[in-house]
């Protein structure tokens, strides 16, 4: 009788969308100029059957937007005045490192694996995986190489979503990844597949209580829960008086592990009697706010509790952290909010085209 039951309530239940349907509706959001729309498709939604995320709608306009923003869907996009800043970031290195410019200039002159001499493909590169697979050369090749940028490729970030190459190595380490690597998750990220599996992850694979995709946006260029982050910061700010820059760091980390605290971290150790909270118990929940468990906290729950308490109103868990944009690619003043913004309105023009 119960199996009967069930049976007749299941009936009026919409049966998911198949395998094929979501592609076809993932093709149908990519704009129409778009090369191989139905392989991008492909892409996009076996990155979320893997990571086991729900393809819902604002979901998949939220990947879409981030890519659009960052690439224009370009698995390896080109970069205006690249050999310029290659140069630029070639030089810094070696003089942080005393290595004379003769001695860089004729390391650089030798013949690299594919014919041409490093200065000549330096000289000639368009895309950040042309640069990256220079250094991974000189490095492999050459003992000066070794010395100037072992463990240090200044290519960061890549492929269609320019996520972060830290990111993908640490994510792969510990969630493994669905593909067979060809050559390194570095290479893989500048694929499409690996770009969108790995942008994907670092976007929507994590905990969040946010009500708006916006703050996975500002997320996604400041760190994770940097918008949480930053809306403690202001509670902080209200209960201690202190005026904060909300930039969701929460602690000051030295090469050593004993850098001075920061502002925020001052400021919180200055409520510690009304917490009753000694500075090493502020400082290791503080230490949590890379994660979720950070908002479990009793430092958390107090710190908003005391500024509600003032304020006599709700605070907001979620703001877009204040943060200047900074880097060789970067050419005009911009910031989190800038991109958040920016991404969230191609994702209400994705939501818009879903609904026409």
């Amino acid at each position: 009788m119960l199996a009967g039951c069930a049976g007749v309530g299941s009936q009026g239940d919409p049966a998911p969308p198949s395998p094929a349907e979501v592609r076809a509706q993932i093709a149908s959001l990519v704009p129409a100029n778009v090369p191989d729309r139905a392989g991008w498709a492909v892409d996009i939604h076996a990155a979320f059957i893997a990571l086991k995320i729900p393809a819902t709608l604002p979901n998949l306009c939220a990947v879409l937007a981030v890519t659009e923003q960052e690439s224009g869907y370009r698995a390896d996009p080109a970069v205006p005045n690249l050999p310029k800043i290659a140069w630029a970031e070639i030089e810094r290195r070696a003089g942080r490192l005393h290595v004379p410019k003769f001695a860089l200039r004729a390391a650089l002159g030798l013949v690299s694996p594919d014919g041409r001499t490093y200065v000549e493909r330096i000289d000639a590169v368009r895309t950040e995986k042309e640069l990256s697979d220079i250094f991974e050369d000189f490095v492999d090749m050459v003992p000066l190489g070794r010395r100037l940028f072992a463990g240090f490729n200044p290519v960061r970030t890549g492929g269609p979503m320019q996520v972060g190459i830290a990111f993908a190595e640490r994510h792969a380490h510990e969630r493994g990844y669905p593909y067979r690597v060809a050559g390194s998750i570095r290479n893989e990220v500048f694929t499409r597949r690996g770009g969108m599996y790995f942008g994907i992850a670092h976007l929507l694979d994590y905990p969040a209580a946010y009500d708006r995709h916006l703050y996975r946006f500002a997320d996604f260029n400041a760190g994770r829960y940097a918008s949480r982050n930053a809306a403690f910061q202001h509670a902080v700010s209200v209960v201690s008086g202190t005026s904060l820059a909300l930039d969701g760091d929460l602690v000051r980390h030295g090469d050593a592990g004993d850098a001075a605290p920061g502002s925020t971290e001052l400021a919180v150790r200055s409520l510690g009697q009304r917490l009753g909270m000694s500075d090493a118990a502020i400082r290791q929940a503080l230490e949590q706010g890379e994660g979720p468990e950070f908002e479990r906290s009793v430092l958390y729950r107090r710190v908003f509790e005391l500024a509600e308490q003032r304020e006599r109103r709700p605070l907001p868990r979620a703001a877009v952290p204040r943060i200047a944009l900074a880097g060789p690619k970067i050419t005009r003043k911009l910031t989190t909010e800038w991109f958040a913004n920016r991404v969230e309105d191609r994702q209400r023009r994705c939501l818009a085209r879903a609904a026409a």
